[in-house]
């Protein structure tokens, strides 16, 4: 009688080998979950840069109002945008709801439960000029800040959303 030797893996290495790759798996869909909530918080920030040169480029556009600090609000505003044609422009004040009211509705659109707050002040020993100079669109003689805020989920499981604030300070 001769002994036959079988060769090959034995029930328990198979085993083994099935444990190592589960955790490498295991540890490669953690490392996925934390790409995905940086790029989504990349994300977040690139759109209130974005939002944020959005307003500041309204601002330029409307300088009166930048003079008068009717830009100078919290967000998110309420209200309807105006409804001015050709045969009736809107006035000064009109474009800053516009303005206020489509940038706050972006807001609301790229960032969750955002909130944002737009202060501009005149340098230290500013001249306010003329009001036919403002007409005549006179370059801002100060600073504006814009900071957004947001809720964001955190990577920690255990701690709630935790809030991230973008702020930029620029002169128009």
């Amino acid at each position: 009688m001769t002994k036959q030797r079988y060769s090959g893996f034995s029930l328990l290495e198979v085993m083994i080998a099935l444990v190592i790759f589960s955790v490498g798996i295991l540890g490669m869909a953690g490392l996925l979950m934390l790409s995905v909530r940086t790029n989504h918080s990349a994300y977040l920030r690139s759109q209130a840069g974005f939002l944020a040169q959005g307003m500041a480029d309204r601002m330029r556009l409307n300088m009166p109002a930048l003079w008068a600090d009717s830009y100078n609000l919290a967000y998110p505003v309420t209200g309807t945008v105006p409804g001015c044609t050709a045969a009736s422009p809107c006035t000064i004040g009109q474009i800053v709801t516009r303005d206020s009211v489509v940038w706050s509705n972006s807001l609301s659109q790229l960032l969750p439960a955002p909130t944002a707050q737009i202060g501009c002040a005149l340098n230290a020993g500013a001249l306010t000029p003329t009001a036919a100079e403002i007409v005549d669109r006179a370059p801002f003689n100060g600073l504006c800040t814009v900071t957004i805020t947001w809720s964001e989920a955190s990577l920690n499981r255990d701690t709630p959303a935790n809030l991230q604030t973008f702020a930029w300070v620029f002169q128009p």
